[in-house]
């Protein structure tokens, strides 16, 4: 049995256990800890692979930390290693923003919701591509029955220029099933790949978007002097930053004016000229129109639309 000075103990050790929780359950609000003030949620801004992941981390870092800075938000780049990647990465919540293909652009609106805030004009005053099928001068194939028995190379199941005008190349010239058409068709993932592909003899068909085209042929002169192109696309949206539904709409209007006023502030014009644009133009859902024309031409319905490749 305990004494009656042990029990008086006991009493005030409870207390000062007890007071904690007390002072917990006041009405006095508790401070936020160190971690939840410092902490900043991230901004995660995806990019398609439209050229090796390096090349596009290396190309869009800059304009990244442009953003960052005037958004007021830690803008993380997310580089995806295929083109439906991107689809998938905003059904999981991982994506606030990406900056979309033309074709992946479409898929998103109407499968996801998204909306198109801004493209880049290039140094050409252009802010649309066009699609691309080639084949080398020494190949002998020059319309879509010379193709018959080759090798084409796609790029992705989600992309304009790798894919869809290829598909509509085919209805426009009775090619109903293209896999018994050619003797072999795969995925390069990227359209400096199908590029190189046909340049390299490893397919002898390719589909690729010209701006790539275009920038490789600075470089390396064979493009022009080696390859034909059979048959170019109608003009699409360059690629432009989308972001998901449920964005807040005065964070939307803030990203889009950064954007819009890039080419007003030294810089901005700076970062812009080392990305290869002059400026960034409004976009909206109707710049998408000529995408969902060859969509609807083939009688392919995007919000169902299975972009993985198999």
């Amino acid at each position: 049995m305990f004494g009656q000075s042990a029990k008086h103990g006991i009493m005030i050790v409870v207390f000062l256990l007890l007071l904690p929780l007390t002072n917990s359950c006041s009405d006095q609000p508790e401070a936020p800890s160190e971690s939840a003030v410092s902490s900043q949620k991230n901004f995660y801004l995806g990019l398609i692979p439209e050229q090796d992941l390096f090349s596009q981390k290396r190309r869009y870092a800059a304009l990244a930390s442009y953003i960052s800075k005037r958004a007021g938000e830690n803008v993380e780049l997310k580089i995806l290693s295929r083109y439906g990647n991107i689809i998938d990465n905003f059904l999981s919540g991982q994506l606030d923003a990406a900056f979309f293909g033309s074709f992946t652009g479409a898929l998103a609106i109407r499968k996801l919701g998204v909306e198109p805030l801004a493209r880049p004009v290039w140094f050409d005053g252009k802010s649309t591509y066009h699609g691309m099928i080639f084949v080398r001068n020494d190949s002998g194939i020059q319309n879509a029955q010379d193709m018959k028995g080759k090798r084409f190379a796609f790029v992705d199941k989600a992309t304009t220029a790798g894919w869809l005008l290829p598909l509509h190349y085919f209805k426009e010239n009775s090619i109903e099933d293209y896999r018994t058409w050619f003797a072999e068709t795969y995925f390069t993932g990227t359209h400096e790949d199908a590029i190189y592909d046909v340049l390299d003899g490893r397919a002898d068909i390719g589909a690729a978007k010209n701006t790539v085209f275009d920038r490789l042929a600075q470089k390396d002169s064979r493009l022009l002097n080696e390859l034909h192109v059979l048959a170019t696309s109608l003009q699409v949206p360059a690629n432009a930053l989308a972001v998901r539904r449920g964005l807040s709409s005065s964070f939307k209007i803030k990203l889009r004016n950064i954007l819009l006023q890039m080419d007003q502030d030294e810089q901005g014009r700076r970062i812009l000229d080392e990305f290869g644009a002059r400026k960034f133009v409004t976009t909206t859902p109707k710049d998408y129109d000529p995408v969902f024309t060859y969509a609807d031409d083939i009688r392919l319905d995007l919000s169902k639309y299975d972009y993985k490749n198999r």
